[in-house]
């Protein structure tokens, strides 16, 4: 797909790591982006410094969603690119010992849900909602409409312990991949992933100097931290490059997380 002015994209997350990332070198190819994030005062200055627009949107309610990409389309009309990196989750051990009980205690039902409505369930409620946008556009070369770029994790296929809510939860992102893109194939909407590794987002960074180096030297190659604009990097060819599809790309140095 040509990246120009004449094409608008929705970057989720984008207010701060790797969405913030992608945002901004959309904007530098010339795409009008919008940018979707709870952080509003940090959201409408990345906005406002790539000369987008911002939306106040949780990526957990339906009705905010419909609302943030009403609000991006009257002002830089249907997009043709998503990037989706926002989440929300929790943490937790399937059964951990709770010294003050002095017994197992099982990961409660309701934060295991609160992850998969953070990460799964909004992963499909802002593609699908993408989706059916751009299936009202005028197909480009090869009838290509639209292109949809979900963020996974390397937790996806080596899920740590104390991951069992985020790892499975990014798993199940890499599953909607490939029947998402064979659903879509008909209308010329492509859909791929990238799954991360230990990348130098605000969170990351505000560890320890210890773990941070710790985290570097267990990368491979090279051994640092991911850089939040290679990630970008990645979803600007994916746009690029039509022949992607339903992928599930690792973005992680070589990285094999181990189990803690």
């Amino acid at each position: 797909m040509k990246i120009d002015a004449s094409t608008s994209a929705v970057v989720t997350g984008g207010a701060s790591g790797l969405g913030k990332a992608t945002a901004q070198a959309l904007a530098a190819a010339g795409v009008k982006v919008a940018i979707f994030d709870v952080n509003e005062a940090k959201g409408l200055e990345v906005a406002q410094s790539i000369g987008g627009v911002f939306c106040k949107v949780d990526i957990t309610n339906e009705d905010s969603v419909i609302e943030g990409f009403a609000k991006a389309r009257a002002a830089n009309g249907q997009e043709r690119i998503l990037v989706h990196c926002a989440m929300t989750s929790r943490r937790g051990k399937t059964l951990a010992w709770d010294k003050t009980a002095g017994r197992l205690k099982r990961l409660p039902t309701a934060d295991y849900e609160y992850g998969v409505q953070g990460i799964l369930v909004a992963s499909y409620r802002v593609a699908s909602l993408s989706a059916e946008g751009m299936a009202t556009l005028e197909g480009l070369e090869d009838g290509e409409r639209g292109c949809i770029t979900l963020t996974a994790s390397v937790a996806a296929q080596d899920g740590q312990i104390g991951q069992l809510i985020y790892g499975s939860a990014k798993a199940g992102v890499n599953g909607l991949v490939l029947p998402m893109a064979r659903d879509l194939s008909d209308l010329g909407i492509r859909v791929n992933c990238i799954m991360p590794g230990i990348f130098a987002t605000p969170l990351m960074l505000g560890a320890a100097p210890k773990v941070l180096e710790s985290l570097s030297a267990s990368v491979p190659f090279p051994k640092r931290l991911g850089k939040p604009e290679e990630f970008a990097s990645l979803a600007l060819e994916f746009v690029r490059n039509s022949y992607f599809n339903a992928q599930c790309i690792r973005l992680d140095g070589a990285i094999r997380m181990a189990p803690r």
